[in-house]
């Protein structure tokens, strides 16, 4: 343990000139170690994995799943001793809250095929079992549109869809090679742009009778009050999720159904040959008047009486899609965010500064959550003045790029950052996550602390097979991998740890 110890000291001090030695360098071995320790040999990762996916189920923005989830990470932070443990507003949310209770949809002519299927949030129901012909509307120019007047009430309606599946001679899940993770200590070189070419006034013309012949046939597939409209999401037979606009107290969208490209293909296909498509489905769905956002938040509370009130926040999204748990986007940000805290209170470690969870609500429609928190505690976005909570803010790590292990951190563009964080992650080679790039990521909640000028960062993540179940059905515990959940909860850990104990603030970026 001693010879660790003192290849890691020298390991800091070759990254870091002496010159530049302060005490935001500064790795307290001894605490890492008990971290490790702790983080390995009890770890909850697993325990929190079933509550946050198997028995939490979907969680969409202001549903009843969603409220069910925030009622289970509350418990979770009472049962391991979290401090101040609360829901907190966030934002009011126009769209209202929305429910899927039942979805069953299968081709029943010229043969029975039962398909995957994932009802559009926020659209309405049909009226119960329904059995209908399946009818393509094939539009291509404004005088077809009386051919379809008068025939679609009631029907299950789908327009052609020229989406298809291309096979991936990608393996299915991987990780970053060490090649990868070098690349990403540079920025990415500067690409010239072509120059853009400017439309012809024929071009525009073509442009705009094009989205006057949509707008029309979304008009009159309107008022033809179909029973379904079928639309197509997703391959591998699983349909991805996506939601209506939609405000809360308008009447309820047509109901609308999404297929994976292979069950719209096939049917599509069935009848461009002139072979008649019937199908049975009953979709309930259910709408709801929650219009709020909340928060859940625990915290480690502060032990320094000159600190106490400044904080560290480590976070992630507890929403997600209504068609599955979300195990990897976002609950594995969650479970490892608060196994981090876990870590901390069972080894007593006493930081300096508050040190808050957050599990935001509503990111996947629109950053409501972490957004919300920002404008109320740490910027008044109407008069672009800092609230007071400002200046005692200290740095935000956030998980949310799937069950992939820790290799890393982007910087975000924050030179003053890099230097420490190779400091703080130089423990943590044997895991292979000391990559500190300079790069920056986006399109998830650390992005509202950046806005403000606050120091906030995502950790780069092997991608595994992220991009082919997020969003989809099939997001559930089976995409978790447990040994990876638990280096990261260990690495938030040591990081949220040496972030509170700092004496001086966490470098920023001049606004």
């Amino acid at each position: 343990m001693r010879i660790r110890k003192m290849l890691l000291l020298a390991l800091v001090l070759t990254v870091i000139p002496s010159v530049a030695f302060s005490q935001l360098f500064r790795v307290y071995t001894d605490v890492v170690d008990k971290i490790r320790s702790e983080g390995t040999e009890n770890s909850q990762i697993e325990d929190l994995s079933f509550w946050f996916t198997d028995y939490s189920g979907p969680r969409l923005t202001a549903s009843d799943g969603g409220d069910r989830g925030n009622e289970i990470a509350i418990r979770k932070m009472e049962e391991y001793g979290f401090s101040n443990v609360r829901l907190e507003y966030a934002r009011n949310f126009a769209r209202g809250g929305w429910d899927n209770l039942k979805t069953y949809a299968a081709m029943t002519k010229p043969y029975y095929t039962a398909f995957s299927a994932n009802p559009v949030a926020w659209t309405g129901s049909t009226p119960g079992p329904i059995v209908s012909e399946v009818i393509l509307v094939d539009i291509q120019s404004p005088e077809d549109i009386e051919k379809y007047r008068g025939t679609l009430r009631n029907k299950i309606v789908m327009r052609p869809s020229n989406a298809t599946y291309r096979p991936n001679f990608n393996p299915l899940a991987r990780r970053f090679t060490h090649e990868q993770l070098e690349s990403m200590t540079r920025m990415p070189e500067q690409r010239q742009q072509a120059p853009r070419q400017q439309q012809t006034p024929e071009q525009r013309e073509r442009i705009m009778s094009q989205r006057a012949l949509n707008q029309a046939i979304n008009d009159l597939i309107e008022e033809e009050q179909p029973a379904v409209i079928l639309r197509s999401s997703g391959v591998f037979n699983v349909p991805r999720a996506t939601g209506a606009r939609y405000t809360q107290g308008n009447p309820e969208p047509t109901c609308q159904v999404l297929l994976p490209i292979e069950a719209f293909g096939r049917m599509q296909r069935l009848l461009e040959n002139g072979i008649p498509v019937e199908m049975e489905m009953e979709i309930t769905n259910k709408f709801n008047d929650n219009n709020t956002i909340y928060n859940v938040i625990g915290e480690i509370p502060g032990t320094d009486p000159n600190l106490r009130d400044e904080v560290v926040i480590i976070g992630g999204h507890i929403d997600s899609w209504h068609g599955a748990p979300g195990a990897a986007d976002n609950a594995a940000g969650c479970i490892v965010m608060i196994e981090a805290a876990r870590i901390l209170l069972a080894i007593d470690a006493q930081p300096r500064r508050t040190i808050k969870v957050a599990l935001w609500g509503g990111e996947e429609q629109g950053l409501h959550g972490s957004r919300g928190y920002v404008e109320q505690f740490l910027w008044d976005s109407d008069n672009g003045e800092p609230r007071p909570g400002y200046d005692k803010f200290q740095i935000y790590l956030n998980m949310d790029n799937g069950t992939g292990r820790y290799r890393g951190i982007y910087s975000q563009g924050n030179e003053g950052a890099m230097e420490v964080f190779r400091a703080w992650l130089s423990p943590f080679a044997d895991m292979e996550a000391t990559t500190v790039s300079p790069r920056g990521t986006g399109s998830t909640d650390h992005v509202a602390f950046n806005a403000v000028g606050l120091p906030g960062f995502q950790f780069i993540q092997d991608p595994i097979e992220y991009g082919r179940g997020y969003h989809t059905i099939m997001d559930t515990y089976e995409r978790l991998l447990m040994d990876d959940l638990r280096q990261n909860a260990i690495i938030t850990a040591s990081l949220a740890y040496h972030a509170a104990m700092l004496n001086e603030r966490f470098p920023r970026v001049e606004r």
